[in-house]
């Protein structure tokens, strides 16, 4: 219930719409927990998903998690082993993140973005987004909005 329930982020839906129309690769890379990512990576057609799992006994969760668990290391890690699966180099990269886990990564990422993001993040990310939805990422991407479909 929760998870049909799950309301995306803001711009969500046409960003990684856009993204997909332009070829981009996408990833979840989340300290939530994969069951709520699968299903975000499902309606919105992202590529990778890693995320903490949580174990399930006769239909409730143990309470307890799996190993590795994906934190600010794992995300800077998995966004280095994405990069190298997928043949970029970390300056081809985009990361978008808002809490402290995400530091590492945005700080690896060509392109890091601090999206509504608590204030450490905002002043230690070199770009943020504030008041626009998750799309207006295309707008740090170059793009205008005559080149993307509303």
């Amino acid at each position: 219930e929760i998870g049909a329930s799950l309301r995306l982020t803001e711009g969500a839906e046409h960003l990684f719409a856009e993204l997909k129309r332009l070829g981009y690769k996408t990833a979840i890379l989340s300290g939530g927990f994969s069951y709520f990512a699968k299903q975000v990576q499902a309606r919105l057609g992202i590529d990778y998903v890693f995320a903490n799992e949580l174990p399930v006994v006769d239909g409730k969760v143990t309470g307890e998690t799996v190993e590795p668990i994906v934190d600010a290391q794992r995300k800077a890690a998995l966004l280095q082993q994405l990069a190298s699966e997928e043949g970029l180099q970390l300056e081809q990269t985009i990361a978008v993140g808002d809490g402290a886990n995400d530091l590492p990564m945005l700080a690896l990422a060509g392109l890091g973005v601090a999206f509504r993001a608590k204030p450490l993040v905002r002043q230690s990310a070199k770009q943020a987004i504030s008041t626009l939805g998750l799309d207006g990422v295309l707008y740090l991407l170059g793009l205008r909005d005559r080149d993307l479909r509303q």
